[in-house]
């Protein structure tokens, strides 16, 4: 009997809410355990949250406790892997510890923290600063969820390019469109029966959201009787003057943080999706709108267009007036809208989780055999 290669996984953003790269852990994670091909046990400083479902799915968890997710990576974590009982390790949260371990795969998001410091918290900086140099020399694999990640770390991190491989995100299959008499029902659950605009998102700095709000403002005083723009997410750094303006915003409707149900139900009942976002890794909000069948508007920037490809309207993020007049274009335009919802619908069918986690299995696969080797 062939016997499975033990993969050891970073997994300290499982402990919070499910979203960013807590989601994307748990996606992969119960993907590469469908697969049946690796013994994978998901390390963290706390409990999981929905830890029943990992186990169930065949992940193993180790909790090896500690205050701070950080503080456990660079101190407890490498004791434990110290041990030698792994193949590999897997970290997606972008850093590795220092010190000894088994091969190493890293999964970078984006390292938007180097390149625009001022979009992060202190913490997030000085994290990125201190360990990401360090974890792509050490990585034996470097995994980039777009070719614009990729392409920043071969431009920053020239040293990085023969390690790479690019592993894009998924979409879960629950993002799809709504059937005539449930989308007539999401929209009145909203409170706005004849559709809304749309943004799904952290509220912080790089996505953009004040000029969207910008760009609002000028359209409505060109279509006073605009339907809602209604924005989705949870509060993020330094936020507070932003919430502020949302609650004095005409037309615009702040719904906070919304469960993975609700998230779907949003996206569903829209009649359009915009994100101006100035930056993005990866964009996972525009691919699973456009599976919800939503024509897109986003930025020319980053991995957007890359995600988006011909599917929907690319703009200058900078540029207010620009995106006032593709929001007005789309909201006038139900033919368009229709058009570019079929196409955002048939793009989105290239991201899979389970398509991800083929691709990272073999990286996996790969690394630790190149262990068993030695």
């Amino acid at each position: 009997m062939i016997r499975r290669p033990r993969i050891a996984v970073d997994g300290r953003a499982l402990v919070d809410s499910p979203a960013g790269v807590g989601y994307y852990t748990r996606s992969l994670l119960l993907h590469l355990a469908q697969r049946g091909n690796l013994n994978l046990t998901a390390m963290s400083h706390r409990a999981a949250r929905q830890c029943d479902e990992l186990a169930s799915a065949g992940v193993e968890l180790e909790t090896l406790t500690a205050p701070f997710g950080s503080w456990w990576q660079q101190r407890t974590l490498p004791r434990r892997l110290r041990k030698g009982d792994f193949d590999a390790f897997w970290s997606p949260v972008g850093t590795l510890p220092n010190g000894e371990l088994p091969p190493a795969v890293v999964t970078v998001h984006d390292i938007t923290p180097i390149l625009f410091p001022y979009w992060h918290s202190w913490r997030n900086r000085v994290t990125f600063k201190r360990h990401l140099p360090d974890t792509l020399r050490s990585a034996a694999r470097i995994v980039a969820v777009s070719q614009a990640t990729a392409a920043d770390l071969e431009r920053r991190f020239p040293t990085s390019s023969s390690r790479i491989t690019v592993v894009p995100n998924g979409v879960d299959p629950v993002f799809t469109p709504a059937i005539q008499p449930q989308l007539a029902a999401i929209r009145r659950s909203f409170d706005a029966p004849d559709g809304y605009a749309l943004f799904v998102g952290t509220l912080e700095p790089r996505k953009n959201l004040p000029r969207l709000l910008d760009a609002w403002s000028s359209l409505r005083e060109r279509m006073p009787n605009a339907p809602p723009l209604l924005i989705a997410g949870g509060k993020g750094w330094r936020s507070r003057g932003l919430r502020r303006r949302l609650q004095r915003s005409p037309g615009v409707r702040y719904l906070g943080r919304l469960d993975r149900t609700r998230l779907v139900e949003v996206l569903q009942g829209a009649l359009l999706f915009v994100y101006p976002s100035l930056y993005e890794g990866f964009g996972l909000p525009v691919a699973e709108a456009m599976a919800c069948g939503l024509p897109v508007i986003t930025s020319n920037t980053s991995s957007l267009p890359e995600v988006t490809g011909e599917a929907g309207i690319l703009i200058n993020p900078q540029h207010t007036e620009e995106l006032a007049s593709a929001m007005s274009k789309l909201l006038t335009d139900v033919r368009l809208r229709s058009e570019l919802g079929a196409r955002a619908r048939e793009r989105s069918r290239r991201f899979s989780w389970d398509a991800a986690a083929t691709r990272l299995e073999q990286v996996l696969l790969e690394v630790s055999s190149e262990t068993r080797k030695e």
